[in-house]
């Protein structure tokens, strides 16, 4: 008998074994630090694209790797904002025709974006195999950037629940309107009552200054802990600038258009507090193992 072959056999396969959980841990760590944060609203009309055109932006300057997935299916239109015209876009994905590395376009700065479908009433109403599909896809992606951000459409369809809930954080965009304010506290109470989704940051956009956008926050987190049962953090605001309204004509996101303007400021100010946003804990710490079950769970 070979004592030394044995041996020599018996070391080669600890060492692989070892290598393979090394490798299993690094990939671990690497899910575990992609942040997959929804931006969302209640209204239509709130800046919320906007938003997450400039966030994406500021957190590129800060060499963070950023994809921004246009969500809002059938109406999207971050491509129009941002002046691009991308030859494919998400339909082609949930039809089977591109996988979503085929669909990816470049953005402002280093940020890349997936965009959506405009005028394709086929895709706003996902079915549970297409919802997979998209999940799928993007579970290829979540290892090459360090912040996905998700452009969801508005309102509480149930393509909009579903982007949502496959966050990690769920950042409410509201303005100082009465009725933003309304609809921003039913999507939260929606999805808090058929989701089980507690925790919330609110953005606030367009306020006049720094104290009616802290308002627009107190009078929100005062019902919400009187009538629900979630938390909401106060993530910040966006002070209204005539030249974000420029920078849409010319489509161009002011934070590269006008990097000093108010807004651009602002949009800096957020970045930086979505870099310092703590870990999510289980079972939203990992996208990737909390996409896995996401659909069966809860959208089956």
């Amino acid at each position: 008998m070979n004592h030394a072959g044995s041996s020599n056999k018996v070391i080669s396969i600890t060492r692989n074994l070892s290598d393979k959980k090394d490798s299993d841990s690094l990939r671990q760590k690497k899910k575990t630090n992609t942040r997959v944060i929804a931006i969302t609203s209640g209204k239509g009309g709130v800046g919320k694209t906007n938003i997450v055109a400039n966030l994406g932006f500021a957190l590129s300057r800060l060499r963070k790797k950023v994809l921004v997935l246009d969500a809002d299916l059938g109406l999207g239109n971050l491509d129009v904002l941002l002046g691009i015209a991308p030859k494919y876009n998400l339909s082609h994905v949930v039809a089977g025709e591109k996988s979503i590395s085929d669909i990816i376009v470049k953005g402002p700065g280093e940020m890349k974006i997936l965009p959506a479908g405009s005028g394709i009433q086929e895709i706003t109403d996902l079915s549970r195999d297409q919802k997979i599909r998209i999940l799928s896809e993007l579970d290829t992606l979540l290892d090459t950037v360090d912040i996905l951000l998700i452009d969801t459409a508005a309102g509480i369809s149930s393509n909009v629940m579903y982007f949502n809930v496959s966050a990690q954080n769920i950042i409410v965009v509201a303005t100082p309107e009465p009725t933003s304010m309304t609809d921003a506290y039913a999507l939260m109470k929606v999805l808090s009552m058929r989701y089980s989704e507690k925790k919330f940051s609110l953005l606030v956009n367009l306020a006049a200054s720094v104290e009616e956008a802290h308002e627009v926050f107190r009078q929100l987190d005062l019902v919400a802990k009187r009538f629900l049962d979630i938390s909401i953090e106060y993530i910040g605001y966006v002070l209204a600038d005539k030249n974000v309204t420029k920078g849409v004509r010319h489509q161009k996101i002011v934070s590269e258009l006008y990097p000093d303007t108010i807004a651009s400021r602002c949009f800096a100010t957020l970045a930086e507090k979505v870099c310092k946003l703590p870990p999510p804990k289980f079972p939203k710490g990992d996208a990737k193992i909390f996409w896995k079950s996401l659909v069966q769970n809860k959208f089956a």
